[in-house]
């Protein structure tokens, strides 16, 4: 067909219309990638390179041997392994609460809307407002729960619990949440079907609404484990990495290394973090891609 044919030419410049428009729509977030992302994780490689003097006015070049030297440091490693043991007691309980109190509430029963927003409410709750909430029930001087000595916030074999305490109970409303929306996504014919096939309410849940749920189940896990080794201000109000630096985790000690002569180190374990945060999200897909059951 000739370019000269009106319909060809008309094609061609709706064509570039279409394609400027696209890349226009793009612009806003790229740039916003790029001033709060990219040019961010640009300087922490920067500055793990680099060490500054005591006052931050001169940088002298270390080169990769100071990324070496941390992430295989005391320091970075046993921050790395209070972070894991805060995921470990944090992720598993909250989404198995999460999915409990969801299944309990999807029901068609006068009144359950109270009890959906009971259960949902932890959502609008800061994680300031929540570490305030279980300072006054558990610290170990004027909690009204003080005396429960497996969450001692005083002890530091178990300070970690009492801090991951706080964490499940604030993420709980949007696990709620999250599984509700999925569970009434759910056809209601297929739980018929289940039922007139024999199934109990047990086997039901396990072998219909778990796998029909399983990719709310894969998001839910992906960002509870990303809340977990991001946490900061519930270890910093309740603990404040103590006691016996026993809650230090890998960002309370990125935060605490805010001093131009340790700039370089908390650098380097900030990106020891967004490399291992990183692995753990895409090794999460790999696993649970094959476990997902997606429906047609």
């Amino acid at each position: 067909m000739s370019t000269d044919d009106p319909h060809v030419r008309h094609l061609g410049t709706r064509k570039t219309r279409d394609t400027v428009l696209a890349y226009a729509f793009l612009v806003p977030s790229a740039v916003i990638f790029v001033a709060f992302f990219f040019y961010p994780l640009y300087r922490l490689f920067y500055l793990g390179l680099y060490q500054q003097n005591r006052f931050g006015t001169a940088e002298r070049y270390i080169g990769p041997s100071q990324y070496t030297k941390v992430l295989t440091s005391k320091d970075f490693l046993d921050g790395l392994s209070i972070s894991g043991r805060y995921v470990l007691l944090t992720v598993p309980i909250g989404l198995v609460l999460g999915v409990m109190l969801a299944v309990s509430a999807n029901r068609r029963l006068r009144g359950i809307k109270i009890f959906q927003t009971i259960f949902a409410s932890t959502v609008a709750t800061s994680v300031a407002v929540a570490s305030v909430v279980f300072f006054v029930l558990i610290n170990p001087q004027v909690g009204y729960f003080r005396d429960v000595s497996f969450l001692s916030l005083s002890n530091p074999n178990t300070a970690l619990r009492g801090v991951a305490l706080s964490s499940v109970w604030q993420n709980l409303g949007l696990t709620f949440i999250i599984t509700l929306a999925g569970l009434q996504a759910v056809p209601e014919e297929i739980y018929e079907a289940a039922t007139l096939d024999g199934y109990g309410p047990i086997r039901r849940f396990f072998r219909v609404t778990l796998p029909l749920i399983s990719p709310t189940m894969m998001f839910l896990m992906v960002v509870l484990v990303v809340f977990a080794f991001q946490a900061f201000a519930q270890i910093d109000i309740l603990t404040g990495g103590g006691p016996a630096a026993s809650t230090q985790t890998l960002v309370w000690k990125i935060f605490n290394s805010q001093q131009p002569l340790d700039q370089g180190t908390g650098s380097v374990m900030a990106i020891g973090l967004f490399g291992i945060t990183l692995v753990v999200t895409a090794v999460q897909f790999s696993i649970l891609n094959r476990r997902v059951h997606y429906g047609n």
